[in-house]
């Protein structure tokens, strides 16, 4: 005897809101269909479900994403840095209180020693006609940023190491659920020949037909939910094995909605939007902002987070403001639309030399508009860069460009040997847009405050 047994996923949201009432309706048919024929199934997300860029997840501080996550009944997430590093401690740590759903997470520690009660390390299922399935989940070691949140995130390799063949011997399929990338989860599958399926998400990888790599099959469903995820797999109940894997991402981007669950999301919005009409500071004239200009607003901010984190220099791109304010009362929802990136400002090292080379890549036409994606940047373009602490001198080449000639530090020229500590958006820290803050081997980002949170005490301060 055979018997089907059924995983749908989803994986990276990123609160793209839009698109859930589509997964909704996808779930609810899978599931009744699953159901007519007797089947066993299970519904898992792969965590970047948050993404605090949306008012509802920044309103509620994820609750909203959870709520919608058990209206459907997934069976289990694990989590991913959005949900891990853009919250207080103690935001995170009751992130699930009322989850309907057990979180799976190996290798989340906290360094006091105090775990929610929400999550597991692993999780044991079994299908309707016996058959174990052990579930895993691995996030991504973002140390930097979880150890000044109060969390650890173990080594992956260490972790499965540890826990793989107890799991083994105590079920007869395993999954894993990694929000650790596509390059991770291949040498995982070359490592650990005993996990069978690979869910995966992170980088927003799309496998449509899934991977096999060993004995294992990867699977992920891209970003943002406009595909969904299904595995399939057959267990031989003679031959006590797995004899067939199967795994297919459904494009679901034109599929009906949920009414309920677009209704319920106006409801979550409208909630969200009151708790965030909160009155910050009440201008006089409007603020304006330009990707491709010098302006006050960006020039007071970048001075202000200068000054918190006592360093050489800051250095802040135009593009984290989306618009500027009209003049009247500015909000903390207003703050939030002009601002909403989950990004921290972060202290690096640089050489004069190493700094020289950044301000001058920076002030570059290709850098100013280039459309950045990812890193927490939730902009449309980088933008011109602002300095505090810093003074640029340029001229123009001859066929009109902009060059650096000169950079003063506290009026002196920088010197070369020098070792500088300069402030400025963590999404530098990441890539290859300035390799040398990419590379500088010191990094301090401030947590858990976000650009937008120095941008409201640069509001209060200058526009009252």
């Amino acid at each position: 005897m055979q018997e089907k047994i059924y995983f749908y996923y989803t994986n990276d949201l990123h609160s793209n809101f839009s698109q859930w009432p589509r997964v909704t309706q996808f779930m609810k048919e899978q599931k009744a269909k699953r159901e007519k024929a007797n089947d066993s199934y299970w519904l898992f997300d792969i965590s970047d479900h948050i993404d605090r860029v949306h008012p509802i997840s920044e309103a509620l501080l994820g609750k909203g994403n959870v709520s919608l996550l058990n209206d459907i009944g997934y069976d289990a997430v694990t989590i991913g840095n959005n949900e891990g590093i853009t919250f207080s401690h103690n935001d995170f740590f009751h992130l699930y209180d009322n989850a309907t759903f057990p979180v799976v997470c190996a290798n989340l520690e906290s360094l006091d020693n105090q775990l929610p009660e929400w999550l597991n390390p692993t999780i044991e299922y079994k299908t309707l006609q016996g058959v174990k399935i052990g579930v895993i989940g691995l996030t991504a070691p973002f140390n930097d940023y979880y150890e000044l949140l109060g969390w650890h995130i173990a080594d992956p390799y260490q972790t499965l190491e540890k826990l793989i063949n107890k799991v083994k011997q105590s079920t007869d399929v395993i999954v894993l659920l990694s929000h650790l990338g596509i390059s991770e989860d291949e040498e995982i599958a070359r490592r650990f020949p005993e996990i069978d399926v690979i869910i995966g998400g992170h980088t927003h990888h799309l496998l449509r037909t899934g991977q096999e790599v060993n004995q294992t099959i990867i699977t992920a469903a891209g970003k943002q939910c406009f595909f969904v995820g299904e595995v399939i797999l057959t267990w031989d109940h003679e031959e006590k094995k797995l004899v067939n894997k199967e795994a297919y991402a459904t494009d679901i981007s034109n599929y009906d909605v949920d009414v309920d669950t677009e209704q319920k999301i106006q409801i979550l919005l409208d909630e969200s939007e009151k708790i965030l009409d909160q009155t910050v500071v009440v201008t006089e004239k409007p603020i304006i902002v330009n990707w491709y200009e010098h302006t006050e607003i960006m020039q007071l901010l970048s001075n202000r987070i200068k000054q918190e984190t006592n360093v050489d220099c800051g250095m802040f791109n135009t593009g984290l403001l989306l618009e500027g304010f009209p003049a009247g009362d500015i909000t903390v929802g207003d703050i939030h639309r002009v601002c909403p990136h989950p990004i921290n400002p972060c202290i690096v090292e640089l050489s004069g030399a190493e700094l020289l080379e950044v301000v001058r890549v920076s002030l570059t036409k290709e850098f100013m508009e280039f459309q950045l994606k990812g890193f927490g940047f939730r902009g449309k373009v980088i933008g011109k860069m602002v300095f505090s602490g810093l003074e640029v001198k340029t001229a123009l080449q001859q066929n009109g460009r902009e060059y650096v000639d000169e950079v003063l530090v506290q009026n002196a020229p920088v010197d070369t040997n020098r070792i500088y500590s300069v402030v400025t958006a963590d999404a530098f820290t990441f890539g290859r847009l300035l390799p040398e803050v990419a590379k500088s081997e010191r990094k301090t980002y401030i947590l858990p405050n976000f650009i937008r949170d120095f941008l409201a005490e640069t509001l209060k301060e200058n526009y009252r």
